[in-house]
């Protein structure tokens, strides 16, 4: 089962990423659309990462 959910992750995952290559070149609108919540989800992503290896939690 575990491996059916990272595989549907997987699809997702480079199928946004399609979108966002295809919405570069002028691509239809719902790649535009697939593409903005695409790079949303990776801003989110990134910033939840920056806040986890954050040291100033004062955990000493």
């Amino acid at each position: 089962m575990m491996v059916l959910a990272l595989s549907g992750i997987l699809v997702l995952t480079i199928g946004g990423c399609v979108c966002v290559w295809w919405a570069a070149r002028g691509g239809p609108r719902w790649t535009r659309a697939v593409s903005a919540a695409t790079l949303a989800a990776g801003e989110l992503a990134r910033r939840a990462s920056r806040y986890d290896r954050n040291p100033s939690s004062g955990d000493d």
